[in-house]
């Protein structure tokens, strides 16, 4: 029986060379080819760490198109090695697609794990790990963005973003306006390169942290923002909880919650996430 290849899965750095595991080394010399989302940035890549293996495209554009060549290069015997722009393949990045026919298709997919943003910020942030939610990147749009983070802010497990210099403050803003400015969070900055930032604060603080210099809003970047207490209803006693709903009637979420901790004297944060989960 012929043998068919295999797919290799291969984290590569997301800033430091160094970081370039020796397994994944081995791999990326010895495969066939190298499937990279930019050949440009790949090939400069591998050709710094001595390798001269020749790269294929595929990309997001071209994915779908390039799923059946691909496997039929596995399926006569070649073995194959996927790599993302930066970090681990599939994170944010092409690629689930190719993996999925080739397990469908009895093709071996073997990852060789390594560098990945979204770890590599959980590790350093200080926020609770042993559970969390990997939203990838926001909506560009304003209006999308904020609805999607209205429907989170309830969410009690740490929330890990992504998200691109230019958007940055928007973020911070709409994540301050949705969650409340004293939810804490952090902002993990270039990570393992050189001008690497790790700030932590209320969404507040980092607002006016990142405002304070324009340097702070460039690179790339992994938010991180603390889950929501978890049960605001067991907070609230029913009046409170009746007040809210009438104020809410007529107000928005935060001056509705601002009001009826007043009136009532609960916590207002506990009044503001039981209002977002209590739509």
């Amino acid at each position: 029986m012929d043998r068919k290849g295999v797919l290799y899965v291969v984290a590569t750095p997301i800033g430091n060379r160094a970081d370039i595991t020796q397994r994944a080394l081995s791999v990326l010399g010895s495969v066939d080819r190298v499937l990279a989302e930019d050949t440009r940035h790949s090939g400069t890549l591998l050709r710094s760490l001595g390798i001269g293996t020749p790269l294929l495209s595929l990309h997001e554009h071209n994915e779908q198109v390039q799923v059946e060549p691909l496997l039929a290069r596995l399926r006569g015997g070649a073995d194959l090695a996927l790599i993302s722009d930066a970090g681990t393949p599939l994170i944010s990045d092409p690629g689930y697609r190719i993996v999925r026919a080739a397990r469908q298709a009895g093709i071996e997919v073997v990852p060789i794990p390594g560098p990945s943003a979204l770890i590599a910020a959980l590790s350093v942030a200080g926020l609770p790990t042993d559970r969390f939610v990997f939203e990838g990147f926001l909506p560009a749009k304003a209006v999308a963005r904020r609805a999607h983070l209205q429907a989170l802010a309830g969410e009690t497990r740490t929330l890990v973003f992504y998200e691109a210099s230019h958007r940055i403050e928007e973020c911070l803003s709409d994540l301050a306006e949705c969650f409340g400015a004293e939810r804490a969070a952090v902002v993990a900055r270039e990570l393992t390169k050189t001008f690497e930032q790790v700030q932590a604060g209320s969404l507040a603080e980092l607002n006016s942290w990142l405002a304070e210099d324009a340097n702070r809003q460039r690179g790339e970047f992994v938010v991180l923002v603390a889950g929501a207490e978890a049960a605001a209803d067991a907070e609230l006693d029913a009046e409170a909880q009746r007040v809210l709903k009438l104020l809410l009637a007529e107000l928005p979420v935060k001056r509705a919650a601002a009001l009826a901790a007043e009136i009532t004297g609960a916590r207002k944060n506990a009044l503001y996430q039981y209002a977002l989960q209590h739509p």
